[in-house]
């Protein structure tokens, strides 16, 4: 018996004055896709299994920064993004790309601001309550756990290959029919299994818990890189900052930040680099100076690997977006 389909994106869609159309080229083959109009271009792309879980593929940009707020229902999902550019309100933090991120729905409104002029090109699964309390539940009755706590361990990491191999073999994907249903529905399967044995695995890290008073100590550094992004930031005068020696302080924040002191300071001089780009007429050069790198060109490399674009053609992508020449 066919699946009843969710309706809920399609009552989106239609709300939003979506278009149905033809997949495009680079986009698999199975699903459903819808041209985005008005403030948006670009495509979204969706493929339903039921009410059990469905598979997105966001490509689209908006032409002007925007607030987003969406009331999603209940469900659990996990997505990787390739660009993406903006903040989440609530709580408040920088949107990063090239990152795996999960999400729990039906607990708050999902609010954020969306820079203009840069695509967002994610691909993920979302998974409802039907797959994750009736479905697996009933298959695996008593060593069935739920997997809530897993995802909300997942948060944001730069750090799960497994996870961005296997949601861009979806992308690539362009089977039809019973291989595509059989295919989805393992894919599904082995997605969610990665998200519990990286939960599994972050549990048994004795190290996982941080004193409070090196937390503290963290978050001092932390607003001190903010300050000072674009001096040389030495991890021995880091760590005499946050009076850790350079051992602790590689350790600590990498468990606190999950990520290193180097790649924390190059994320936060990016995310300047890109506010100057946007509003400034600096040339590439001195934006590079200005956040801390001599090399234009060794700067240019980095933009392009967080950002997904290099910075003259992300000037040009927001100017273009504005109206503006350059």
């Amino acid at each position: 018996m066919k699946e009843k389909k969710n309706s809920y994106y399609r009552d989106l869609f239609e709300e939003m004055h979506f278009k149905p159309c033809s997949a495009p080229e680079g986009f698999p083959a199975e699903g459903e896709c819808w041209q985005l109009t008005e403030n948006l271009n670009g495509y979204y792309w969706l493929y339903e299994a039921g009410a059990r879980y469905n598979i997105k593929i966001h490509d689209f940009w908006f032409r002007e920064d925007t607030v987003i707020n969406l009331s999603i229902p209940e469900c659990l999902s996990v997505t990787w993004y390739e660009s993406i550019s903006g903040e989440e309100l609530q709580p408040y933090r920088k949107l990063n790309c090239h990152v795996v991120k999960s999400f729990l729905g039906g607990y708050q409104p999902y609010r954020a601001l969306i820079h203009r002029g840069v695509p967002i090109r994610s691909i993920g699964i979302e998974y409802h309550p039907a797959y994750y309390e009736a479905y697996l539940k009933e298959q695996f009755g008593d060593i069935y756990q739920s997997p809530t706590d897993a995802f909300q361990s997942l948060d944001e990491t730069a750090d799960f290959p497994e996870m961005s191999r296997l949601l861009w073999e979806l992308r690539r994907y362009s089977g039809r029919g019973l291989p595509a249903t059989l295919y989805y529905d393992a894919k599904a399967a082995e997605a969610l299994s990665l998200v519990f044995e990286r939960h599994r695995k972050l549990n048994e890290r004795k190290t996982a818990s941080l004193p409070e008073s090196d937390q503290a100590m963290l978050q001092i550094l932390s607003a001190y890189i903010g300050d000072h992004y674009a001096d040389s930031l030495s991890v021995e005068m880091l760590a005499k900052i946050a009076c850790m020696g350079t051992t602790k302080l590689k350790r600590c924040f990498k468990i606190y930040f999950d990520c290193t002191v180097a790649d924390y300071i190059q994320r936060v001089r990016i995310d300047q680099a890109e506010h100057l780009l946007a509003y400034t007429d600096l040339p590439v050069g001195e934006v590079a100076k200005a956040v801390g790198y001599t090399a234009a060109g060794h700067f240019a490399a980095l933009f392009r690997c967080a950002k997904g674009i290099l910075p003259l053609e992300y000037r040009k992508s927001v100017r273009d977006r504005q109206g503006i020449g350059l």
